[in-house]
């Protein structure tokens, strides 16, 4: 039997070949196509009638093509790529033709206007989809409707490789030196590189470095090789644009995928694609994110015009460098934060091996949400995936999840989370949810557990918070438990909301062992981070608002983004916002992969506004005890529990008793007069 079409247990990762691909997807998608004729034709219209028969087709082809979509991301090979690439376009033009069935349209209007028969989280499932199916072009005719879906086709297919174009170019990458040029950079990456240039058949001495995160990182930060930082800054700065391997340009993609969203907005009767974007969000209008962004970089301005007053100054009194350029802010920045707090990221990163790591991970979310998560066994799609169960305070198994935490080639940068099954009641049975949570973490060299910076241990917490929304969802009704349909501008509040614990002393106190002696990590130490928690804090929120602004006016202007164009808008924001201009070669938008490849297109935003929602709800418990469990029981029912069956705000003061504040975030920050 097809792996693929397997729905009886957990997904059959180590089985699962290119060639189960497109015939599995196919045939799920003639099924699903026959339930939908069903349901859009069905004379008595009832949940039984209309929504559960098509949840049952569509969510078949849902976890099956989220499978492949996954395997794609994280053990990509020319096989399985040709694969996925040959079945996007099917699913796509299917999920199209779903959102523009005026017969389903049509019964979702009836159930939404005789609601009585309807639960709350049923009722709130189809408000949501009669929105949708408008956001979809349901009410288009004739041009246009043909139209629209060419568009979602187009779209998808240029968005799929220019995620490509990314993957290759990082891989494509290398740069052969010899060891004594990595002085200043961690032992262990440099045993890495060294394994690297072994495998590559490299001479005894040599080094190979890579665009890898746990690896080019470390080079811009600690190497004391100008020339070597500003090589591999540039590499980095212009992967998948013309400055770089112009096999693997972006810049075709990129314009495309704007020209495209500006025409789907103005068939859809919109002034703009940002304005299509926020319809589902909390935010009301671009002028009020707009407004948002402004008056944060107002606020936060200050405290980073004296950041890099500072770093200047030390750049110039330790380093003779007067005219201090990009390539270089990492590395003079690591060694002003170790002059002035005496440690550094390198001698932090001993005291998080990851089964520590991760033990106190589960610690804290063992006691706030009461649950206990155990090691269990499943199929995966690699030898370092790794399977949990998390049970209740009876014993129940409520879910399950996968971490994949270290990088490889044949994975996809960054991190992220996402669902392998949704919780859902289904023909009188509780399916509880699986997750997927994603990380490319320094993997274990040389006989030692891996070992994780300060910001790794912040990124694994930050995307098991997205995984605690799908997994500790109270909700049955598939399509709004997990995070379907919360706001996108609310979805990172759970993810940001946990980094807050990757603070407290409670927490790091019983997580952290030196690897070498131990010891647990020095009340001494932890106060050095402590005051370096917002050292460059006001640079780091420039940065981010600088993307922020950057997202939304090229959605919320109907903007050409060719090169020139895209380059133009570019400086206009870094005029407005930063206080670093970056060299002329720098191509950042050719890799921006949240607003050119994922979801986040007028929506980059959404980490700031949900930082403002996190830090407020995260004071509840600062007021009432960082694992206080009466404190996560009204966050795990009130805003966990509730996923899209409720709007995120209602979740938010029902949690909290009041709106948010932006005071919590300014002062997690450090951004208060002293």
């Amino acid at each position: 039997m097809n792996p693929l079409l397997d729905f009886t247990s957990l997904p059959r990762f180590a089985e699962i070949l290119p060639e189960h691909v497109n015939p599995a997807i196919e045939q799920l998608i003639d099924e699903a196509r026959t339930a939908i004729t069903a349901a859009a034709q069905a004379e008595s219209i009832s949940w039984a009638t209309v929504v559960e028969p098509l949840q049952d087709a569509t969510e078949r082809l849902g976890r099956a093509w989220g499978a492949v979509a996954h395997l794609n991301a994280v053990i990509s090979s020319p096989a399985l790529r040709d694969a996925h690439n040959a079945a996007l376009p099917k699913v796509t033009q299917f999920y199209t033709e779903v959102g523009l069935n005026r017969g389903l349209f049509e019964r979702y209007i009836a159930l939404a206007e005789n609601p009585v028969s309807l639960t709350d989280e049923q009722r709130s499932l189809v408000n949501h989809e009669v929105r949708d199916f408008r956001l979809s072009g349901v009410e288009l005719v004739g041009e246009a409707r043909e139209r629209y879906a060419a568009i979602q086709d187009a779209t998808a297919e240029a968005q799929s490789k220019f995620e490509d174009n990314v993957l290759d170019a990082t891989n494509a990458f290398s740069l052969d030196v010899t060891e004594s040029e990595l002085k200043g950079v961690p032992d262990d990456v440099i045993a890495t590189a060294k394994l690297k240039a072994k495998q590559a058949g490299l001479a005894d001495g040599m080094c190979r470095l890579t665009l890898q995160g746990p690896c080019s990182m470390p080079v811009m930060q600690y190497a004391e090789s100008a020339t070597l930082r500003a090589q591999m800054y540039r590499a980095n700065a212009t992967r998948a644009s013309d400055q770089g391997d112009v096999k693997f340009d972006n810049s075709e993609f990129v314009e495309k995928i704007v020209a495209l969203r500006n025409e789907e907005a103005k068939l859809l009767g919109f002034p703009s694609f940002a304005d299509v974007s926020l319809v589902p969000k909390m935010a009301e209008s671009p002028q009020q994110v707009l407004d948002f962004i402004r008056d944060i970089a107002r606020r936060a301005r200050p405290f980073a015009e004296r950041d890099l007053a500072e770093l200047k100054a030390f750049a110039a009194a330790e380093f003779a460098i007067d005219d201090l350029q990009t390539p270089d802010v990492m590395f003079v920045s690591e060694k002003l934060r170790q002059k002035r707090y005496a440690f550094s990221d390198e001698e932090l990163r001993q005291y998080f091996p990851e089964n520590r790591v991760i033990a106190g991970l589960f610690r804290v979310v063992e006691n706030i949400y009461s649950v206990r998560i155990v090691e269990g066994k499943a199929s995966g799609w690699h030898k370092d995936v790794r399977f949990f169960e998390v049970h209740d305070e009876f014993g129940s198994r409520i879910g399950e999840f996968y971490f994949d935490l270290y990088a490889r080639d044949s994975k996809r940068g960054g991190a992220w989370a996402d669902s392998a099954r949704d919780r859902r009641m289904t023909n009188g049975q509780l399916q509880t949810p699986v997750a997927y949570m994603t990380c490319n973490f320094s993997a274990p060299v040389g006989g030692k557990p891996a070992l994780f910076t300060h910001d790794d241990v912040i990124t694994l917490f930050h995307e098991f918070g997205h995984g605690l929304h799908l997994l500790l969802t109270e909700v049955a009704t598939l399509g709004v438990s997990g995070f379907g349909h919360v706001e996108w501008d609310a979805v990172e509040l759970p993810s940001q909301f946990m980094e807050n614990y990757c603070w407290e002393w409670d927490v790091l106190s019983h997580m952290t062992q030196h690897v070498e002696t131990g010891a647990p990590l020095p009340r001494e130490l932890f106060d050095k981070m402590i005051a370096a928690k917002n050292f460059q804090a006001g640079l780091f929120m420039l940065r981010q608002l600088e993307l922020s602004l950057f997202d939304m006016r090229l959605h919320a202007e109907n903007r050409n983004a060719d090169r020139d164009n895209l380059l133009g808008l570019l400086a206009e924001v870094r005029s407005e916002i930063s206080l670093l201009t970056p060299p002329a070669y720098n191509r950042m938008p050719w890799s921006f992969g949240h607003i050119f490849g994922g979801g986040y297109a007028a929506g980059y935003y959404s980490y700031k506004w949900a930082e403002v929602l996190s830090a407020d709800a995260f004071s509840r418990f600062e007021e009432e005890g960082v694992l206080s469990p009466v404190a996560g029981s009204a966050f795990r029912h009130e805003v966990l529990g509730r996923g899209g069956s409720r709007d995120a705000m209602t979740n938010f003061v029902a949690f909290r008793g009041r709106q948010p504040s932006v005071d919590a975030l300014l002062r997690h920050n450090g951004m208060v007069a002293s």
